[in-house]
């Protein structure tokens, strides 16, 4: 397949800037740093430190700094159409253009600066095609050195003056057995015992979405372009594929992220980008659904 590299700052594609043709993905080129939250409850068989193991798992809180750099391909990735019929005149889709921008998404730990996180990918506009027969949607594929890819899709809108403590919806972190039911009673007092990192809203155990919330609370936020995306194990379109470790061990079965680009205006009438995020992997393991929610609100610089 050919395409560009990295976008120049004057690509064009037919007379027309590249970022032009990004759709709802135009703010994202860029760098963005930010704050955030972390949650993952983890296996915890072995019992070297951290580990206090062997237990069935443990839970780790973070708050964290991330930094996200967005940078637009260099031009249109061309996809070929096909023949899908041999009628008269012959039935296909034509050839298609993707556009897209790849990111390098980098996170610590605030409190000790330790790496807790790094992911290449892709962030991906597909027009809608006849074969198959879908709409246009957005696409995001990432690369996570646990031994994990992802190849998430979904849809975009654009919501005017949105409310964010309405428009963001809870996360729950209560796992779920699947199918097997809870041990005992108290099994998850890990959890809901678990201390918040500082500055940590409370509640944000049980729903990580608060910090968004508290984030955004009294911004005049004119409008937020909401990315919507998700991938499940065993899919073709839209799946996830583990290494055998990690299959074995805490297998990712279900990803699902929403991102909102804001664009923020200030008392004085000048306005800034925001982005905020919230996105869930679902980890298998002891036939339990363990939550991993990762929550971050970034101001592009």
């Amino acid at each position: 397949m050919a395409m560009r590299a990295s976008a120049p700052t004057n690509a064009r594609v037919s007379g027309v800037p590249v970022v032009n043709h990004l759709g709802d993905l135009v703010e994202l080129p860029g760098v963005w740093a930010g704050d955030g939250f972390n949650l993952v409850l983890l296996p915890d068989f072995d019992n070297k430190p951290p580990s206090t193991g062997p237990r069935d798992f443990r839970v780790k809180l973070s708050a964290t700094r991330e930094l996200l750099e967005f940078t637009a391909i260099g031009g249109p990735v061309p996809n070929r159409g096909g023949i899908a019929s041999h009628a008269t005149p012959p039935i296909g889709q034509n050839d298609i253009e993707i556009f897209g921008v790849s990111y390098m998404q980098r996170i610590w730990d605030a409190a000790d600066n330790s790496a807790l996180h790094l992911e290449p990918g892709f962030w991906l506009t597909v027009p809608e095609t006849t074969v198959p027969n879908a709409l246009a949607s957005i696409v995001r594929l990432g690369s996570i050195p646990h031994g994990t890819t992802i190849n998430a899709q979904g849809t975009s809108n654009v919501v005017v003056k949105p409310n964010m403590a309405t428009l963001i919806a809870p996360a729950d972190s209560t796992p779920a057995p699947n199918p097997n039911p809870f041990p005992g009673l108290g099994y998850l007092d890990p959890l809901l015992n678990a201390q918040l990192p500082p500055g940590i809203p409370p509640g944000s155990v049980k729903n990580p979405n608060l910090v968004l919330i508290a984030a955004s609370a009294g911004q005049n936020i004119v409008n937020a372009v909401v990315l919507q995306v998700n991938a499940t194990l065993g899919t073709p379109s839209n799946g996830i594929t583990n290494i055998p470790f990690v299959t074995a061990n805490a297998n990712v079965t279900r990803f699902s992220a929403i991102f909102w680009i804001e664009t923020v205006q200030r008392a004085d009438g000048s306005s800034f980008m925001q982005l905020q995020y919230t996105q869930t992997a679902i980890l298998n393991f002891l036939g339990i659904d363990w939550p991993h929610i990762s929550v971050a609100t970034l101001i592009k610089q």
